[in-house]
């Protein structure tokens, strides 16, 4: 057995030396599926930005994606298809010129967007994008007013107290709200058809008497604190502008995301930027700069995993033997000690008492550091930390801006703490549980754990340590599993809580350890692995794939490792799959492994099949060759 995986983890090592770029990271796609290839299109076309053979490229990716009923899918077991991935896909296919409503696949998928409601049931953003692009209605109101930005602190609901991507996405949406902005062109299509009460639709947030109501409740506010007189509505507006431009990328982007980018382009044109203004330019010259491409076809990123694919490599390679003085490791970890963030950002609102020193994601994100990012770091540079001392100086700022970031239920966040009010769980506004808020998490919390737990001289009876194990203890679920944030799903937060709390010393007789243990045997499929269905974050309950992936059945050997003092059936049966389909190629490869809205955004990532399997076999290696 031991040699087939020392085979294994030699064959991982290779396949990753190879794929190493020039700089020390790993450039591996974060792929989202098309939305991000289709709002591309009509960007460009929206500018009148004639860049023939990249629009002709997305085209040939998103047909590529179409199924054989005409709807396009974010995951392979999604049913028949998903409405707004479609609408989405048709639009931009329609405003790309290169397809016409007479095409039999362009047939097809009307009839799947009519068969499922034509417009009525799309998500918000893409009523936003058809607002946007004169193809639907703003409603006669704001669903949020600008003025929102001017709320002191002091203020119950005030700006500060929405989650940064909640803030760089609703900016530039107060301000198109507040315009009732809306761009066409000479190629704009009309998409009438899809709807037979296309007068009567409106971008509707869910619910317009909800969100009349809150937005009377916000207006009451200001009026009472600041009196609303009429130039503070321009304030507001500038104020609104501001937030944009301070936080814009060197890459042009607005904090490195397609879809803030995306709208805070269209916001500006609002305020009377010219289509070639270069503010405009090189947001587009930054979103281009994303490009990537998966299987032969050109792909729109909707944020590149530059620093996390190389903080999690580094750590990976490493824990499988790789010594940290191997050229790959050491150019590693330079590319990452150049990421750390040495200025403030938006998280020391919430956080006056920290000093900088997290990791953001993306290669060029510098503002916006956030905690898994920064653990996942600390891990592949902790080898250094003794050897050279700048890598001690950079481990004790990122260990002390880890600590501050805790919320106070004792959970750890991923990017400001202290940012889940319950009273925007309340609002009317579709998935505000995942786009406003930033909550502690099992998944945050669990690899927090795990890192100070074998990376620190901290005690387990550290507070920090204790009120972060309570935490996890009061959020298991009934089932003994944990639901897991930002991966799919209740596997990914089970791995993660088991591995933190093994890591700081619960014992595996813990009846909260043994729950998680019985529960992750009790789903394993008969050929040894696991797999866990993206219908879970949906359901809210765990779901089944009723097949079995790699990444999947590496995290649940490596929890199952962390819990075993002794290999046992299920472990063996575990790695057995992953020695045997460690070069699979199939859809269960790049089924979404994580996500960042339930129902509507999955992420593949391509330095999964890699990390973690090699975790889990060097893991397995390390703890039971001795003991065979």
């Amino acid at each position: 057995m031991f040699n087939k995986v020392n085979d294994g983890i030699g064959q991982l090592i290779d396949s990753i030396r190879k794929d190493q770029s020039s700089n020390g990271a790993w450039t591996y796609p974060f792929e989202t599926g098309i939305s991000t290839d289709c709002y591309m299109i009509i960007l460009l076309r929206s500018l009148e930005i004639n860049d023939e053979k990249l629009i002709q490229q997305l085209v040939e990716r998103i047909l590529s994606r179409q199924e054989d009923n005409g709807a396009w899918k974010l995951f392979y077991d999604e049913g028949e298809g998903n409405i707004s991935a479609t609408v989405e896909a048709y639009y931009s296919l329609l405003y790309s010129g290169y397809i016409k409503k007479q095409d039999p696949k362009m047939k097809r998928a009307k009839s799947f967007i009519i068969k499922n409601g034509g417009l009525k049931d799309i998500h918000m953003l893409t009523k936003l994008l058809l607002a946007l692009t004169g193809q639907h209605r703003w409603p006669p109101y704001n669903p949020l007013p600008v003025e929102l930005i001017l709320l002191p602190h002091s203020c119950p609901i005030h700006f500060y107290r929405f989650s940064v991507f909640g803030r760089a996405n609703l900016t530039p949406i107060m301000i198109l709200a507040d315009k009732k902005y809306s761009l066409t062109t000479k190629m704009s299509p009309d998409l009438s058809d899809l709807s037979s009460k296309r007068n009567e639709d409106e971008l509707d947030f869910r619910n317009s008497q909800e969100w009349r109501s809150f937005y009377s409740t916000i207006k009451q506010a200001i009026n009472q604190l600041i009196g609303l007189p009429s130039h503070l509505h321009q304030l507001a507006i500038e104020k609104a502008k501001h937030y944009m431009l301070q936080r814009i990328e060197p890459d042009g982007t607005f904090l490195g995301y397609f879809s803030t980018t995306f709208l805070m382009i269209f916001a500006l044109l609002s305020l009377g930027h010219s289509k070639n203004h270069p503010i405009i330019i090189n947001a587009v010259n930054g979103l281009k700069g994303m490009k990537t491409v998966i299987d032969g076809h050109v792909h729109m990123q909707y944020t590149t995993a530059d620093v996390w694919n190389t903080s999690l490599l580094g750590y990976a390679l490493q824990e499988a033997g790789v010594p940290s003085n191997d050229s790959m490791i050491k150019k590693a970890n330079h590319y990452l000690l150049q990421r750390q963030h040495l200025k403030y950002g938006d998280w020391a609102v919430q956080n006056p008492a920290g000093v900088p020193g997290g990791w953001g994601f993306a290669d060029m994100n510098t503002i916006q550091p956030d905690v898994d990012d920064t653990t996942a770091s600390l891990r592949s540079m902790a080898r250094m930390v003794k050897k050279v001392p700048v890598y001690r100086q950079s481990w004790d700022r990122g260990l002390q801006w880890l600590l501050t970031m805790q919320n106070d239920n004792g959970g750890w966040p991923a990017f400001e703490k202290n940012t889940d009010s319950k009273l925007f769980s309340l609002l009317p506004i579709e998935k505000a549980e995942y786009i406003l808020t930033d909550p502690s998490s099992a998944d945050l919390t669990g690899r927090t754990l795990e890192y100070l737990g074998n990376y620190t001289n901290l005690l387990n009876n550290y507070s920090s340590v204790q009120s972060a194990i309570q935490w996890l203890y009061r959020n298991q679920e009934d089932d003994g599993s944990w639901y897991g944030r930002w991966g799919i799903c209740y596997i990914y937060g089970t791995w993660a809580a088991v591995t933190g709390l093994r890591a700081v010393g619960v014992l595996t007789t813990h009846s909260s350890i043994k729950r998680a243990v019985t529960w992750l045997e009790t789903i394993q499929n008969s050929d040894g692995g696991w797999g866990e269905s993206c219908n879970s974050d949906r359901n809210q309950k765990y779901v089944p794939l009723k097949t079995s992936t790699l990444t999947h059945t590496a995290w649940a050997v490596d929890a199952l490792i962390s819990a075993n003092d002794k290999s046992n059936n299920s472990i063996k049966k575990g790695i057995d799959f992953l020695l045997i389909n460690l070069n699979q190629a199939d859809w269960t490869t790049t089924y979404p492994k994580g996500q960042g809205m339930a129902g509507d955004f999955y992420i593949h990532y391509h330095s999964y099949r890699y990390i973690f399997p090699l975790l889990a076999l060097a893991h397995y290696k390390k703890k039971y060759k001795q003991k065979s």
